[in-house]
Parts: structure tokens; sequence; C-alpha cells
């Protein structure tokens, strides 16, 4: 091969492979140190998961390829004049996972870099190889050649070891359990790939985190929950909620499985599924704790919390919660070159998004898909699980059981309006473990509403702004299904209402929807008077409490959410919900919102069953699913049947729980102090070099949402410009109140509504 670096080893004489140009010390990352490193990572990440000695051998031939004449001068002389080798190096290790370990598991080493391939496609090249007519077939010898010279364990005399579960008769594993192996596999290879890599270029060991004293986290829990409630002004149901979480924690030393917190809102879930979560992970050994919700406001919330319960006093030590989520799409064609890995969710205490836990666990992406591994003998906390998307719940609920199942772990389902999923061939035969014995006698202590309802022709927007106005309440609030119908009514009340009348949307940027929910909660906590109009972004998660609230018709878990925000305290004999349906209100135009409406109007409403009957709620979701017909076609079966066939980048593309193609997200400069800042994070998004996720997190706040066709209309009217992938800087009006408002907009050309 030739001396190609001008460094000998010293001890042979020959020229080591290299893996990486030089670090911050000048000091290149040999092959063999790469490889080794890479698979002891590998290993102890699956070790969690009965895969050890299989992560271990995937990660050892992941880069092997770099070992061809080729290769090594194309490292070379990517040194002296910057830019990639531009070498093929997948395809030798691919090779040897296969011949060692069995086709599906090449598809890790193949995809390591640009993300898991099509079977097919793997089953094309691996044939190629073996038949001796691949192009780089040469190559692919070679550096297994070198490489088997100083890392002989990349030819081992037997077969690769697997779990056993996948291979054992006992409970034989399916084809949506070896996709869920492989996502794993693929996630412990690319984290360790990625750790020991930047390991090198930062000139110091892999950082990785010990696994946690769980024991040691419930007991600061429980002494600063203790303080914090006394900290609270007291409420006439804090017994109950008391009692809520003493269940929750008597039920955490049962073994590891999927289980039910179906409480009331107000019930104080927020910290009886943490008190479970921490104390069961203690119990089972189990290693980290996954918070997820439906919505960013509500994890920055969360978030907030457990960080004054969980993080260390003392600022030298890591912290223990890990906030991760974005609002912004970085893999689109324009912003390829900003791609930054996602954070590893090497913490013990980790609060996200719904969207960010399952687009992740469904990816084929390696940034997206390096934290999956932290799931394995973890608990996992799914929030407001009501919001989980009906058109994807086929594919949820199969991998949330083969989490439980084969990966160790426990799976927490928490909300006041408990979905029947169980109803549903993906649960049956799961162990469903309540972890409160009567709900039914909960929500019956715990009702503090009566309900009324409007309804018929004479209902307008005009008649409800009329009465919201001049309610007899001085505090109330009302929840529409869209932000035009938010914008409208707004406009409406702030009219005739003598009060502060306040709004929010997500027409708002992230910072103004957190001043305006803080202002909120001091109107009401000083007694005095406001009206609020709000979309459902209020309904989960936000601790608001007001006497009188209204509510658009909806599907019947949005009423009871709302409800929840109805004399949340029980300091009134009872509150007041009045739900409405005006003729023109908007509404999501789709089969399964519209199966959602049906099945509301068949069990709940003026004659039947009030929201919070749990016999009608269960009812209305079984009627509800069954309106969906097919699963395969409307719930999501298409996309298990991808996985089934090793379609990965299939998979990526079906899987979408956000509708891609409404929102587009806006960065709006609200405060002239802010602009210097804001631009010049909007600078380092835009530069050639990468800039880390730092620009993004800090942009999040001034970020708010418009639908997309508003979008395209304002860049062609220059009212936005382009910033990166799918996001915007707003150049036009934003409303003080309403943030983008399309009715107060400067040119009324500018957007086709």
């Amino acid at each position: 091969m030739g001396n190609l670096i001008g460094i000998e080893d010293s001890s042979s004489g020959v020229t080591p492979l290299w893996a990486h140009s030089r670090n911050l010390s000048g000091r290149r990352h040999t092959l063999e140190e790469h490889l080794r490193g890479s698979a002891m990572l590998a290993r102890q990440f699956a070790t969690a998961f009965g895969a050890g000695p299989i992560a271990e051998y995937l990660a050892l031939v992941h880069d092997v390829g770099k070992g061809s004449c080729s290769w090594q001068h194309g490292l070379h002389a990517a040194e002296a004049r910057g830019g990639k080798v531009g070498v093929p190096h997948k395809e030798a290790g691919a090779w040897l996972a296969a011949v060692h370990a069995g086709r599906p598991f090449a598809a890790v080493v193949q995809g390591h870099h640009g993300g898991l391939p099509r079977y097919q496609d793997l089953q094309t090249l691996i044939d190629s190889v073996k038949a001796r007519t691949h192009k780089d077939r040469a190559l692919i010898e070679e550096a297994i050649a070198c490489v088997a010279a100083v890392v002989p364990e990349i030819k081992p005399a037997g077969r690769v070891p697997v779990p056993q579960w996948l291979i054992g008769p006992a409970a034989p594993a399916t084809v949506l359990d070896r996709d869920l192996l492989l996502r794993m596999l693929f996630s412990c290879v690319v984290d360790a790939d990625f750790l020991d890599t930047s390991a090198h270029f930062a000139d110091r060991p892999a950082a990785v985190r010990e696994d946690p004293d769980m024991s040691a986290l419930a007991d600061l829990f429980e002494k600063r929950r203790r303080h914090a409630l006394a900290a609270r002004p007291p409420s006439p149901v804090d017994d109950i909620r008391r009692r809520i979480y003493e269940q929750a924690v008597d039920a955490a030393p049962n073994r590891p499985g999927m289980y039910v917190l179906h409480v009331p809102t107000g019930g104080g879930k927020t910290f009886s599924s943490a008190g479970f979560a921490l104390h069961h992970a203690a119990a089972n050994g189990l290693r980290r704790v996954v918070v997820a919700v439906p919505y960013v406001s509500i994890t920055q919330q969360n978030a907030q919390v457990y960080r004054a319960l969980l993080d260390p006093d003392d600022q030298d030590l890591p912290p223990t919660v890990l906030e991760h989520h974005s609002s912004v799409d970085l893999d689109g064609q324009d912003a390829r070159r900003q791609r930054t890995a996602a954070e590893n969710w090497d913490a013990p205490f980790v609060v996200t998004t719904t969207v960010q836990l399952f687009e992740s666990l469904f990816s084929y992406k390696p940034a997206a898909m390096r934290k999956l591994h932290r799931l394995a003998k973890s608990v996992m906390v799914l929030d407001e699980v009501q919001a989980l998307p009906d058109h994807l719940l086929v594919p949820i609920l199969s991998a949330l059981r083969g989490l439980v199942e084969r990966f160790g772990t426990t799976v927490v389902l928490v909300s006041a309006t408990q979905p029947d999923f169980w109803s549903l061939a993906q649960l049956h035969g799961v162990p469903r473990r309540e972890l409160i014995d009567d709900p039914a006698d909960l929500f019956t202590a715990l009702r503090r509403v009566s309900y009324d309802w409007r309804t018929g022709p004479h209902v307008t927007w005009e008649s409800m702004a009329e009465e919201i106005a001049h309610s007899s309440g001085n505090q109330t609030l009302t929840v529409v299904n869209t932000t035009m119908d938010a914008a409208r009514l707004h406009r409406l009340v702030e009219e005739q209402a003598p009060v502060p009348v306040l709004h929010l949307s997500t027409r708002m940027t992230a910072e103004h929807r957190r001043t305006m929910i803080e202002r909120i909660k001091g109107i009401l906590a000083a007694g005095e008077a406001v009206h609020v109009v709000s979309t459902q972004l209020i309904e989960a998660g936000v601790d608001l409490d007001f006497p009188h609230v209204f509510r658009a018709w909806a599907p019947a878990e949005s009423l009871q959410q709302a409800a929840g925000r109805c004399n949340r305290d029980g300091r009134l004999r009872e509150g007041t919900v009045v739900v409405f349906q005006v003729h023109d209100a908007g509404q999501p135009r789709d089969n399964i919102y519209e199966a959602a409406l049906k099945a509301t109007a068949a069990h709940i409403g003026p004659g039947l069953a009030e929201p919070d009957d749990l016999d009608a709620l269960s009812r209305y979701y079984q009627l509800r699913y069954s309106l969906h017909g097919s699963s395969r076609t409307t719930m999501g079966g298409e996309i298990d049947e991808l996985r089934a066939r090793m379609d990965f980048p299939a998979v990526d593309q079906a899987f979408r729980m956000i509708n891609d193609e409404y929102n587009q997200p806006v960065i709006v400069i609200r405060q002239e102090a802010d602009r210097d800042a804001i631009e010049a994070d909007i600078a380092a998004l835009r530069s050639p070099y990468p800039c880390g996720p730092e620009p993004l997190r800090r942009l999040q706040p001034h970020t708010a949402s418009i639908p997309r066709h508003e979008a395209k209309a304002a860049l062609g009217t220059a009212l936005a410009e382009p910033v990166i992938g799918d996001l915007l800087l707003w150049q036009g009006a934003y409303h003080p109140s309403r943030g983008l408002d399309p009715s107060e907009k400067e040119d009324p050309s500018a957007f086709v509504l």
C-alpha cells in the first residue's frame, strides 16, 4: 500500500490503516482503534436487550471497507485538498455481516451513513458480491484481507450469536420483532460510531454516562416533591391527588409491562406518572425514564417541573433532565449540508414530544435513530395518549408491544380520556395493568362541572361572542378547533367585552404563547376578569383553572379535555362547561376526524351521555375505530407491511404524525431587542459550515406556524423569506394579540384563503 501518511508504526515498520484524519492534537485515528472502540460501545449499548455480541460484531465490521488502498489514498488526498474521501467503504462490512450474521443484519452496516436500505436493494448488493460481479469486488476483498491482518475477529469461525428470542421456540419472534431488533442494533452501531469518532476529533475518551442510581433519584424526587406540595396553596382535591399518587407508587414494584394511568384532569398525573416511573425503574433495574407528550409547550412546561425535582444542586454535575424536541425539519434538499447529529438521550430522565419519539423510531436515518437503543430497559411514559393519531395506531401499538415484550421496556399510557387500545388487534394478549384500582370512582369524586349545550341554526359566532362577552362569570375560556376560528371569535368578543380578551394559537410564537399563558395565570390568581379564546393547544397539560369554559363541538376526548380547565382545583361547588355547535365552524377535513365526530354524536350530547361518562367514552372509541374500516388503509396497517418487508425508507416516508403539507414554521422578530441575536442564529443556519443544534434551539421561542399555502403566498409577495429547509423568516405584520393573523395583513392579495 505504501507509506500514504508518512508515519510508520514504530514497532513493526508497517503503516497503520487509518479511519479518520488528524484531530486537534495532530493525531490520526487508526482503523483498528476505531473498529474496536465502536464495537466496545455498541456491545455495551445492546447488552440491555441481549444483543451484545451481534451489535459488537456489526460495529467491528462497519468500516472495514476503509482498509482498501484506494480508500487510504483517498483519505490522504482529502487531508491535502479538503473535502470527502470519495471511495465507497460500506460494502465490505455489509458482506461480512451477511456471511457471518445473516443478510438482514447487513442492513445495519450498509446503512450506517446514508440510512437503512430497502432489503430488496441489499439483496441485490449481496448477490452481486457473492457472484463476483460487483464493480468494487476487488476493493472489498482487498479491504477485508488488510483489516483481517490487524482485526482477525472480523472473520469469526462460527455464526455470530443473535438474541435467543429471535430463534428460540418458546415465543417465536415475528417479522415486526425482527424489524425492531434491526432498528435497535442500527441505533447502537451508529451511536457508537458517532461517539468514537467524536472522541477522536475532540482528543478525549468517548463520553458515555454511567447508568444512574434510580433509587437515589426516586428518593430525591420524593424529597423535593414534598417541598413543592408544601409550598402550594391547599386545594379541595389535594386528598384525592394524594390517593392517586400513593396507588401509582404502590404499583411500582410490579414487573415491567404495559400500564395504564387513567385519572381525571386535575388528578396530578404529572407527579403520579413520574413517581411510578422512577420507583418502578429502581425496583426493576431499568436505566432511565422517557416522558413523551404531544405538544412542545407541554414538553417545556413538564421539563421545567422535572428539572426542579431532579436536577443536581451542584452546577458542575451534568443535568438529570434532558429536554429534546425540534419544530424544524432539516431533512430537505436545501438543508442537507446543515444536518447535525441528534442527541442520543444519554440522560437519566428525558422529556420529549411524541412526534420526536415515534418519528425517530420509524425513521431510517442515523441522526434520528441514534437515541433508540436508550428505550431498552427504560420506562416510557406516554402522556395524553388520546392525542396519538388514529392513522398511525397500528404501527405505534405494535412497536410498543415489541418494546415491552422483547426489549424490557415498561410503557405507561397516561390520559384522562383513555383510548380503548385493547380493542385493537395489536394489543390482544398483552396484559393491561391499571395503576389506579377504580378510575370510575375517581371520576365521580373529581366531577367538578356541569355541561350545557348550544345547538341549532340560531347558534352563530356572533351569538356565542355576545354570550361570552356578557357572561355572568368574569373569567371564561373558549376553545375552538382552528386558528382561523380563534382569530375570528377573539375579534368578536373583543369588540363587546368590557374586560381584557386574550388569545392563544400556534399563529403566535412559542415565547408569545408562553408569556400569554403566564399572564393568564397571573390574572386568574388575582381574581381579575378575563376572557380567553384559544385553539385546542390549551387542552392538554396546561394548568389553568376557569369557572366557565365554552367548547366548540369536537370529538369526545377534546370536550372532556377542555372541561379539565374548568374548576380544576375544585374551589367552586360546580363549574360550567358550555358545548356549542356553529354551522360554519372550521374543522380538519379528513375521514379520521369525521369518524371521531360521528362516534361522538352517537354517544355524547343532549339526551345522551356527558363527555366524562367512562362507559360512553369506551363505546365511543370502539365505534370510532370501527368506522375507519380496514385498519390496513386507515390506521397505518400498510406501514407494518412495509416493516415486514424491511423497506426502511418507505416506512420513514409513510410514517408522518404531523401533516407536513399543512403547517410551516416561521421565525418572527417581535421585539427589536431580539433582532441581533435572531439574525445571528439565522446567519449560522445559512452558513456552509455546520453549526450544531444550538441556533435552532435558540430560535424555537421565536417560531410560529402558518398553513403552507399561506407560507407559499407570503414568499411570493416578500412577506417571508426562506432560511433553511422549510423554515421561514417573517417580514410581514404581527398582531400583538393574534400573531400571524391572516385578517390583519398589509396586502389582502398576499394570501389565498
